[in-house]
């Protein structure tokens, strides 16, 4: 028999057809599975911003491993996942070089003004109405990066691109070249003007990105988010925006997904998207390709090709 998974969410449909091929495919609604289905469910495949809330986790039994569409591993209690002997994987690699776009994007599109600009010819305004006000030069701009892993990197290699000094603080310095190591987060803050977040989500990085670092980095300075919302204070960057003593956010990640403050929705100092720092066809294939991967490998009993746990 087919072991039986739970869908928890949407996946490319090239992956969903070899998923229903392999498995007995349960899309629960919300996160309710009926009490017949529970005690057979073998493994979950899901996304790293919905994970697997605990008390989902509780209510299956035969749960043996979670497969996770992206890098993210804080929606998931990995203590348990331990203790329980359940298998926990992610997809790395594939996502890095987009979400390092995306990054970069933003950054563009905050400092240049793209969206207001697009707004502006759209209308019809263009030689009718006084044009958007002048943009920040991008090349050169002093860079910190929160979080020197895979995405860090690739963030860093884009920005050596641009004549970007480039600074980070990591758990502890990495030697990497052309790249200066500040141990602390706010000393990095108050080296830079442009402070990328790329660093893991969870507990210990819960509103490390705070009120005195966003004043470090000043009323020119700008915040970029393609990590978690969790890591920054989302109610002292409201207020530094509106205060005008931060210079701007570009935002792909939220605290409390997909509530997005009105404060930030409406500010002219921000750029938003939603959580789509990997949304390409060709990244989304993959991702889901390397779920597929690690399934196939637990349930045929072989090594698996990217474990957490």
């Amino acid at each position: 028999m087919k072991p039986e998974i739970l869908l928890l969410e949407p996946m490319m449909d090239p992956i969903k057809k070899q998923l229903e091929a392999a498995y007995v495919v349960h899309r629960p609604e919300g996160m309710g599975v009926p009490a017949d289905v529970a005690p057979r469910i073998r493994g979950i495949a899901t996304g790293g911003g919905t994970g697997v809330p605990r008390a989902l986790m509780d209510g299956l039994p035969a749960l043996e491993i979670i497969a996770i569409n992206g890098i993210g591993t804080d929606a998931v209690d990995l203590v348990e996942a331990r203790r329980r002997g359940i298998r926990v994987t992610t997809t790395p690699g594939v996502l890095t070089d987009d979400v390092a776009d995306m990054g970069m994007g933003l950054l563009l599109s905050l400092l240049r003004g793209l969206p207001q600009s697009d707004r502006y010819v759209r209308a019809g305004e263009w030689g009718h109405a006084p044009a958007p006000a002048l943009g920040h030069r991008v090349s050169g701009r002093r860079m910190g990066i929160f979080g020197m892993g895979h995405v860090g990197q690739a963030i860093a290699a884009r920005a050596r691109a641009f004549g970007m000094p480039i600074a980070y603080t990591d758990y502890h310095d990495k030697h990497l070249p052309d790249c200066v190591f500040v141990p602390e987060l706010l000393t990095l803050a108050r080296e830079v003007d442009t402070l990328v977040i790329a660093a893991s989500g969870g507990a210990g990085s819960r509103n490390l990105v705070n009120a005195p670092v966003l004043a470090a980095l000043g009323p020119e300075g700008v915040l970029i988010n393609i990590a978690r919302g969790s890591i920054v204070d989302e109610a002292a960057l409201v207020a530094a925006l509106a205060a005008g003593t931060l210079g701007g956010a570009g935002l792909d990640v939220f605290a409390h997904e997909p509530d997005v403050p009105e404060a930030l929705r409406t500010s002219p100092r921000t750029v938003l998207q939603p959580h789509r720092a990997s949304a390409t066809i060709e990244t989304r294939l993959a991702m889901g390709e390397l779920v597929v991967a690690n399934l196939a490998a637990h349930f045929a009993n072989r090594p698996l090709p990217t474990p957490v746990v």
